[in-house]
């Protein structure tokens, strides 16, 4: 199993497009990529902690590859807004890819200039070095599925 690390917008919608994609073995939300440790929805929401809310995809590599995984992502949010998805506004819903290793630096940056060649407005995705992930509180876990609801508007 291998790992990946997503953060386009409200989580929870991310969190579901992933687990709808066969090879992926779990997808956990969270935060990551601030300034303070152990943070709760709380921290996060004020904004003061530059963490974003991300999905911590753990995929199997013989089943799904990372570039799919990029596809779903782009396909996802607009990566051309910063710090804001939809209605949500703040750096918490920033777009970011947030790379594990090497390979998985070089196919973002490619998946980025790919899109970018025919996206009129700049795509203000950061790609950055997985930093450490913390898992969001038990309620925000499956949360759409856990509240009935069909889906997650974060476009």
């Amino acid at each position: 199993m291998r790992k990946a690390t997503f953060a386009a917008g409200c989580f929870w919608g991310v969190e579901e497009a992933f687990r709808r994609v066969e090879g992926v073995t779990n997808a956990t939300v969270g935060y990551t990529g601030g300034t303070r440790l152990n943070p709760t929805y709380q921290d996060v929401c004020s904004g003061r902690t530059r963490h974003a809310e991300a999905v911590e995809v753990e995929f199997d590599p013989a089943r799904v590859s990372y570039e799919r995984l990029l596809e779903v992502f782009w396909q996802i949010h607009d990566p051309t807004t910063l710090n804001r998805q939809g209605p949500d506004v703040g750096t918490q819903y920033r777009s970011a890819i947030f790379y594990h290793d090497a390979e998985q630096k070089s196919a973002a940056e490619a998946s980025k200039e790919k899109l970018q060649a025919s996206c009129r407005r700049p795509i203000v995705t950061e790609i950055t070095p997985a930093e450490t992930f913390y898992r969001a509180e038990e309620y925000h876990q499956r949360y759409l599925e856990k509240s009935g609801r069909s889906g997650c508007s974060i476009h």
